[in-house]
Parts: structure tokens; C-alpha cells; sequence
């Protein structure tokens, strides 16, 4: 039995590609609703409303790994940042909350739970809210790194990467264990696992990305999603919820 989500997704000015990939909502969640967590390679800053009306504000590290969301919300948005904005907006590591969240004040950037009333207002105010963060200088050879990494949806070595960014494999990751509290060669594995849920979600079940084989390809979606190709195309209940968000580009 399907549910009534309601899912907006909006995309950020350009002035904020490197560091925001995209706003969302999500309304009309059941309480009775057991939703699961996949890796997206995203920072999300979550913005949910509660049954007595509270807001609470979460920073999630990132996933390697799916996880199980039973919280009973009203409504969320979200703010997915790509991760070059947690060294440069939040100014801090997220090493130590891979796989898990915390909790941040809940004026966080001066948002009250009247700001989950409108979509729009939201996102225009996070917006403004942002671009008053951005840094005046950003490290290229970072700037480059991501957008490589990006581009290719982890499809790349981190031989070839270091060539082109001009920045030894060993100091890029040492970037990432420091900063994210995983290797590159995960993260490249996420963004790979995120390019294959466009095709499983339209019918494509087997490999349309760089996996060895078809064997390969039910393993690492399998680690990543904890079931098969098959059963993600299914997703029986909306229960995989950000499946249900992905969108060709």
C-alpha cells in the first residue's frame, strides 16, 4: 500500500552550487510509517517539526550504511550540502558523527518552527542565511576535487585525481578521514551507489555504471540499501524515502 508523501525538491542559485546540491520537504509522513536511511553523499541540515509542535534541528554525517528512521514527524525540510560545505559554512569535522547525527540549538540560524510553514520562505531564507557564510577565498585544488569526483559519480581513481588537482593521494585522504571519517574510495563508492538508483528506480536492474559484473553490482547496492536491486525497485510502503526523491537530471 502506497502512502500520500508529499516530496518538493528545489535546486540552489548558482551562486551556491559548490556547496548546497539541493532543498527538499517532505509532508503527510504516517506515524505508523517505518521509513530506512541510504547513503547519499550529502551533509543533510534537518529541519523536522514534531508531534507537540517543537522544531529540531539535526546535522547528519555522512552514511555508509542504511539505517532505520522511525522518529513520528509531521514535516521536515532539508538542506543537502555537498560536503565541501562542512569545512566552509559549518567551519568544523563531521568525523565523528559518520553514521549518526547531532542535535544543534534549536534557533539554529535563527529558524523557528514558523519558518516549516512555507516551503519557498524557507528556502529563501536559508538561502540569504548561506550566502552570508560563503568564504571569500575557497582552496581550488578542494573546489576541483569535488567537482571531479561529482562529475564522474565516483567513477575515478584517486591516482588520477591527484594528478589533476595537483595534491598528493596521501594528503587527499587524510582531507577525508580527518574531515568526513571515511576513506575517498567510500565516498566515490556512495556517489556511484546514488548514479544506479535513477536506472534501478526506471526497471534497469543490472549494471549501467563501471561495476565488474552483475555479481559485483548486487553487493555493493545490497551494502548500501540492505537489499537487493529488485527489492529497491519494488520499495514495498515508500520505505526506502529518499528513493522515492531521486529524479533524472
Amino acid at each position: 500500500m502506497k502512502t500520500n508523501l508529499t516530496y518538493k525538491r528545489l535546486m540552489p542559485e548558482h551562486s551556491l552550487d559548490d556547496f548546497v546540491y539541493c532543498f527538499s520537504s517532505l509532508q503527510n509522513l504516517s506515524k505508523e510509517m517505518k521509513g530506512v536511511i541510504i547513503p547519499n553523499g550529502k551533509v543533510d541540515l534537518i529541519f523536522t517539526l514534531l508531534e507537540n509542535n517543537e522544531l529540531c534541528v539535526s546535522l547528519m554525517g555522512l552514511e555508509t550504511k542504511p539505517k532505520s528512521a522511525n522518529q513520528t514527524v509531521t514535516k521536515f525540510f532539508s538542506i543537502s550540502f555537498n560536503p565541501l560545505a562542512v569545512e566552509y559554512l559549518f567551519q568544523d569535522s563531521i568525523a565523528a558523527i559518520l553514521n549518526s547525527g547531532k542535535i544543534l540549538p534549536a534557533n539554529f540560524w535563527e529558524f523557528n518552527n514558523m519558518d516549516l510553514n512555507n516551503f519557498d520562505a524557507f528556502c529563501e531564507k536559508a538561502s540569504f542565511k548561506i550566502k552570508s557564510l560563503l568564504p571569500n577565498k575557497i582552496d581550488e585544488r578542494k573546489r576541483t576535487l569535488f567537482k571531479l569526483i561529482s562529475e564522474t559519480n565516483g567513477a575515478t581513481s584517486i591516482k588520477d585525481l591527484s594528478k589533476k588537482v595537483a595534491w598528493s593521494e596521501r594528503q587527499i585522504n587524510r582531507y577525508f578521514s580527518q574531515q568526513f571519517g571515511l576513506s575517498l574510495k567510500s565516498y566515490c563508492n556512495i556517489l556511484r551507489f546514488q548514479a544506479s538508483l535513477v536506472h534501478i528506480k526506471d526497471g534497469e536492474l543490472s549494471p549501467q555504471l563501471n561495476f565488474s559484473d552483475q555479481s559485483h553490482f548486487i553487493k555493493e547496492i545490497k551494502k548500501l540499501s540492505g537489499v537487493s536491486p529488485k527489492e529497491l525497485f519494488k520499495n514495498e510502503n515508500d520505505r526506502f524515502l529518499q528513493f522515492l526523491m531521486i529524479k533524472k537530471e
